[in-house]
């Protein structure tokens, strides 16, 4: 691919509905195992009201998991957060920022299958919007705060999905995510010692993340 935006280590600005929005690029690793595919993957953070960025350590290591595996991958920063322009929208205008950098990947990489991921906040974001975004390889969902941003509305996801949650989460009822994830039909995975942010579970979490892509990949 010839001048490919994603073959490359990079912060851009893009133009989103409420003004620019800070994008960091990352390429994938050039052993990774679906390298080939020139697959693209997206990852969402933690809510900004929280302190959450795209440098978040729950989302830098969802990006790390997507590149080693060889898929190049864009953070970003929601709203109001960073250099992104705007304010907060309580998870509404958040989803058109989503829209908007979906939109990107699909006009770099037409053909590439893609791949998205949401921490908190973000994975609300993600569920809300699955619907409207197009053909997506695979969701991946990290302690999603069920019952709120209407999570209890929602009847199926939009592809494939996992739900990773910390048993000892203080700010998500594991129980409530796990009774959530069965009435959607998709796949749970609870980290016995986790907290909230994964302290201490950050290589346990990279690990089933690159194992439920594997499976949805067929690797």
């Amino acid at each position: 691919m010839v001048n490919d935006v994603f073959d490359r280590d990079q912060r851009q600005s893009l133009s989103g509905p409420a003004g620019a929005l800070e994008v960091c690029v990352h390429a994938g690793a050039e052993g990774g195992a679906l390298r080939q595919a020139g697959a693209v993957a997206i990852v969402c953070h933690p809510n900004p009201l929280h302190g959450g960025t795209m440098d978040n350590k729950v989302v830098t290591t969802l990006m790390r998991a997507y590149r080693d595996l060889g898929m190049a991958v864009v953070r970003f920063n929601f709203r109001g957060v960073g250099a992104s322009e705007g304010e907060y929208a309580e998870g509404v205008g958040e989803r058109d920022d989503l829209h908007a950098v979906m939109d990107f990947v699909r006009r770099e990489r037409p053909q590439a299958p893609v791949y998205i991921a949401g921490f908190s906040f973000g994975a609300a974001v993600i569920a809300n919007a699955s619907a409207q975004l197009g053909p997506l390889q695979h969701i991946a969902l990290v302690a999603p705060p069920v019952p709120r941003y209407q999570l209890l509305g929602l009847t199926k996801l939009a592809a494939p999905a996992s739900v990773f949650q910390g048993a000892q989460d203080e700010r998500v009822v594991a129980a409530e995510v796990a009774g959530w994830s069965a009435a959607l039909g998709v796949s749970y995975h609870e980290f016995a010692t986790a907290g909230h942010f994964f302290h201490g579970e950050l290589s346990p979490l990279k690990a089933a993340l690159t194992q439920a892509v594997l499976g949805v990949a067929g690797e």
